[in-house]
């Protein structure tokens, strides 16, 4: 294994560009190292430069890491080579709790029977649609009259409480951190009321997908959804990000969002989260 230097993450970046759409959270995550966004990751490969396995993890070297969830992404287009990097070498911490997102869900078995031979326990945290856009052309923008053009704007720190109370996987200190990070380094966009308060919002993540797209109930059904997606999509393209975005299997009204705005899904793929090292049963 060898971990990737600056240098070297730049030119990872180029090659996993090659492997769209499966290789795209390595590549988000890539992108956003490569342009100087805070990361508390490390990247590592199996072999250099023709590498069949790259992995993102904790950076054991980075304090800041604790105040996070435990998070690992990786692709690879050999998964015996994969398998036994996770058995034979020091590739993942498996002492402790982590997450590993995003991954191809056909490796499923595998990730059990090796966290089977480390006796850790693992099991499913989801399951979702991969739906990206590599042509702003492609886009379905839906109209935008003047008035609702005047209250599009970006989140500020001030609004870090709001988006974590509402986000499903946040509620905590750690979603708090979380939102906070990413308001402050990365893109994201907001329809405002009459006092300039949020009332719909979208971010996008440190693996530069878009997520976190929510409306306050009492103004949903007004297509604000549609314009936010639309939005940031455009933005995006424009500052050279990729444009994606995870659904959970079940979040069928956000799947036919995307659908409906010209997203694109390769039918032979899909993503999993897994979570190793849990507590309970």
């Amino acid at each position: 294994m060898k971990v990737l230097n600056k240098d070297e993450l730049k030119i990872a970046e180029s090659v996993l560009l090659k492997h769209f759409p499966k290789s795209l959270k390595v590549y988000g995550l890539l992108y956003a190292m490569n342009r100087n966004k805070p990361s508390t990751l490390e990247v590592i490969v199996d072999t250099w430069p023709d590498f069949k396995v790259i992995i993102c993890r904790p950076d054991p070297k980075n304090k800041r890491a604790l105040e996070f969830r435990k998070k690992v992404a990786y692709y690879s287009t050999d998964e015996q080579v994969l398998r036994r990097i996770l058995i034979e070498e020091n590739a993942i911490d498996w002492s402790t709790y982590f997450l590993i997102g995003g991954f191809d869900v056909s490796h499923s078995s595998m990730l059990k029977e090796v966290s089977a031979y480390r006796e850790v326990n693992s099991r499913d945290f989801t399951s979702v649609h991969l739906l990206y856009l590599p042509d702003p052309s492609h886009l379905l923008s839906p109209p935008i009259d003047s008035e609702l053009e005047s209250r599009i704007s970006s989140l500020n720190l001030s609004h870090v409480e709001l988006v974590n109370k509402t986000w499903k996987f946040g509620g905590n200190a750690q979603g708090y951190r979380n939102i906070q990070n990413l308001i402050s380094n990365f893109p994201s966009c907001c329809i405002t009321d009459g006092q300039g308060q949020p009332v719909s919002w979208i971010l996008v993540y440190d693996y530069c997908a878009l997520g976190m797209l929510y409306t306050l109930p009492e103004h949903r059904g007004k297509g604000y959804a549609k314009v936010l997606v639309s939005a940031m999509a455009k933005r995006l393209h424009a500052e050279g990000y990729p444009v994606y975005c995870f659904i959970e299997e079940e979040n069928t009204v956000s799947y036919r969002l995307f659908k409906s705005l010209g997203f694109s899904e390769d039918p032979s793929y899909k993503a999993a989260w897994f979570e190793f090292n849990f507590c309970g049963s």
